[in-house]
């Protein structure tokens, strides 16, 4: 029980404080602080400047001959792919709007990995943790943020087929960030510290304004039309997925610090940014807002679940 409360203790200090600046922004917007323009510009200057920032600063400054654990980045690419269509079929006979079910499937796979994903595994790992973990967040992300772009395009029933769908995944601020970055990592080129301390300012801007944002857009009305879609969003992302992959990850061998990272990855709540994205395309934004809400809460203790029960087995 103790390990059990450490373990829950742990989590909380991670996602405790992005569950209070939900709340912050939720109330925030209660009194008229801010308004429906201010989430307007700020989910636009996070889509469009911090996030990409935050993500090429954190990609960049890291060394891929010192990141490269192939195996658990392959694994990472090929199973978020099968519990994509997975979730696509799903969807499609579980989630009744049609408009709908790309915010429930990008939910349901879409990890906060940059944030709270690389928080939870330097907290349980240190460096070993940061290093293991990079370059599995640099490139599952881009693969998130293709399939995110894709299943948005088709339940918005948006015109162009795929000749549109690949113009908005190459034209995406986030994915364009990524695959500079990890060339620029490649390279092993660095940043002048004039510009590194530069973009750190926008970068530090991301999660505080995402989540102002998002909190600000809860709708609880809408929680309680969207209650359904919402819930199977959540049972999947807090349960299903993470604990697919750690089961099909142990009978393909990984153990200690490479399960315990694709645990962690995997159980972090919904992205901050797929609510920034479902609200660019012009999708239920206040869906997603709840959704991440919902797995933000509920984080806290399938997270400290997970990892209490590999440790009690000693995989981890």
């Amino acid at each position: 029980m103790h390990a059990f409360i450490q373990s829950l203790l742990f989590s909380f200090s991670i996602t405790g404080p992005i569950f209070v600046v939900l709340a912050l922004g939720a109330y925030l917007n209660q009194i008229r602080l801010i308004n429906d323009n201010f989430v307007e510009v700020g989910t636009k200057l996070v889509f469009n400047i911090t996030l990409p920032a935050l993500l090429f600063l954190s990609i960049s400054q890291t060394s891929i001959s010192d990141t490269a654990n192939v195996s658990l980045v392959a694994f990472g690419l090929i199973a978020t792919v099968i519990v994509y269509l997975l979730l696509e079929l799903m969807a499609h006979y579980l989630v009744p709007k049609r408009e709908d079910r790309g915010v429930v499937v990008q939910g349901s796979f879409r990890s906060n990995l940059a944030i709270i994903g690389l928080a939870y595994c330097v907290n349980a790992y240190g460096d070993t943790g940061l290093i293991t973990a990079s370059l599995y967040l640099g490139l599952v992300t881009i693969l998130y943020n293709i399939l995110a772009v894709i299943t948005l395009s088709r339940s918005l029933n948006r015109a162009g087929g795929w000749s549109a769908t690949l113009k908005g995944i190459a034209r995406n601020p986030l994915i364009i960030s990524i695959v500079g970055a990890l060339i620029f990592a490649g390279l092993g080129w660095r940043l002048p510290a004039l510009i590194r301390h530069s973009g750190e300012y926008f970068a530090q801007l991301t999660l505080p304004l995402a989540l102002l944002c998002t909190g600000a857009s809860l709708n609880f009305k809408a929680l309680r039309a969207d209650f359904s879609s919402a819930l199977i969003s959540t049972v999947c992302k807090l349960l299903l997925v993470p604990l697919l992959l750690v089961v099909v990850g142990i009978a393909v061998g990984f153990r200690g610090v490479e399960l315990g990272v694709l645990a962690l990855m995997s159980s972090a709540p919904a992205a901050a940014a797929s609510y920034v994205m479902v609200r660019a395309m012009g999708g239920n934004s206040a869906l997603a807002a709840n959704i991440i809400a919902l797995t933000t809460i509920g984080s806290l203790l399938t997270t400290s679940l997970f990892m209490f029960v590999l440790r009690s087995v000693q995989l981890i």
